[in-house]
């Protein structure tokens, strides 16, 4: 067994765990994008089919946007931020985590928005 000594910094851990999910991102990035590499991207998805498919997350630093994974992703953001409210809000990244599940179900939302119609890669 592996004893690992010293202090942590689970603030930091929390933060930069969101905003690796903020650098997967895909559409147009808000005001408060945290991750200054990174730009708009894949603006025009949906177009071929009449839709504003833009938003939603990449997978596997690629530019594929799955929607298993992401809806696994999004469905332990939300369970996380019920079950460790308090932490999130003490270390001011409620709103954070709020914008990460709104950016994943905006996406979702978006893409069965046409009535017996998903759309999905």
């Amino acid at each position: 067994m592996l004893l690992v000594r010293g202090q942590f910094n689970y603030k930091e851990a929390l933060t930069k765990s969101l905003i690796f999910l903020e650098a997967q991102r895909s559409g147009k990035l808000p005001p408060n994008n945290r991750v200054p590499w990174r730009g708009d991207s894949a603006l025009d998805d949906g177009k071929l089919a009449n839709m504003d498919l833009s938003g939603g997350y990449y997978d596997a630093g690629d530019n594929v946007k799955y929607g298993l994974p992401m809806a696994f992703t999004v469905t332990t953001l939300s369970w996380a931020a019920i079950f460790y409210k308090a932490e999130f809000e003490a270390t001011k990244e409620m709103g954070n985590i709020q914008d990460a599940i709104r950016w994943g179900t905006d996406y979702f939302l978006k893409a069965s928005s046409r009535r017996n119609r998903l759309y999905v890669e």
